[in-house]
């Protein structure tokens, strides 16, 4: 076979892995199953949407490093199939950059209906005393985490006129979860994994996955501090008058896509609580997988 190249076997190979490791999502067990393991869950969720796009990336990584000439086990490199990896890896850094600009001009938007910075008093002094919020001008019920990593809170006037303070705290209180975790920074990469490879299987089902665990965490963290009824009861306004805004940068209480996932954080703030998840190593062990390709450079001569 004179036309086939070390680089084409590599790259035809990590996107039929990816393709695979992605298919084979469902004989995992059905990932909007309400009776699953929560931290199953999240392990299941992630790796499955992180390492297929992951691994192609780094392949083309790989192949770029290797350049056009030498050889491995045998096969020679090749020109085209380098080409090939060089006009992947620059198409997925102009979407990920194109994500980012869309994100910041949406947040440039929001910045501008800011009519007021104000300092709210918490219910847990002892864990932070205050939180900032920036205020718009908007009737509409809307509270959202907005930034990278360090995340800015927007309000309405809506909401502190619509809610009384018990509701309130317990909308913060679900916000201050995203800031902790830093929800915005880690989704917007994830973001770009799925604005880089959109058709692999299962990329929508495991990005709702995710946005979902993302909020059911949070509404769990709202529960350590507040009764976990003014949460589901704050969820509840929060939907049923939200104003919709981009994902990037962004975690909204009120995000909820589909009206099964409203029922299911629902159902799960009245059911007795979880504990929250933690990092699994199991996770970051898969994660390594994606990194095999790079292993690969020298063998390369």
């Amino acid at each position: 076979m004179p036309y086939l190249s070390i680089h084409s076997v590599m790259i035809l190979g990590s996107l039929g892995l990816a393709w695979g490791l992605r298919y084979g999502c469902k004989r995992l067990g059905n990932l909007q199953t309400r009776g699953s393991n929560w931290q199953t869950r999240w392990q299941t969720a992630l790796v499955c949407f992180v390492v297929p796009p992951l691994l192609v990336v780094m392949t083309a990584i790989a192949v770029l490093c290797m350049g056009t000439e030498g050889r491995m086990i045998g096969l020679p490199a090749g020109k085209l199939s380098y080409a090939t990896a060089l006009i992947f890896l620059i198409y997925s850094a102009v979407r990920s950059i194109q994500f980012a600009i869309d994100g910041w001009r949406s947040l440039r938007k929001l910045q501008a209906l800011v009519v007021e910075v104000r300092e709210i008093d918490c219910i847990d002094q002892s864990q932070k005393p205050s939180e900032t919020v920036r205020l718009l001008d908007i009737p509409m019920l809307f509270a959202a985490q907005i930034g990278f990593w360090r995340s800015q809170l927007f309000v309405s006037k809506g909401l502190l006129e619509g809610l009384d303070n018990q509701h309130l705290q317990a909308v913060l209180l679900h916000e201050q979860a995203h800031a902790h975790y830093h929800d915005t920074f880690w989704f917007f990469w994830l973001g770009c994994l799925r604005q880089v490879m959109p058709w692999l299987p299962n990329t929508q089902v495991l990005w709702q996955e995710l946005l979902l665990l993302r909020e059911l965490r949070a509404d769990r963290w709202a529960v350590e501090y507040a009764d976990s009824l003014l949460v589901a009861e704050s969820l509840l306004a929060m939907v049923s008058n939200n104003m919709q805004f981009t994902e990037t940068f962004a975690a909204a209480f009120g995000a909820t896509n589909a009206g099964d996932r409203l029922e299911e954080r629902i159902e799960f703030l009245l059911a007795p609580p979880e504990p929250l998840p933690k990092f699994a190593w199991q996770s970051l062990l898969w994660m390594g997988l994606s990194l095999l390709p790079l292993t690969l450079l020298p063998l390369h001569y």
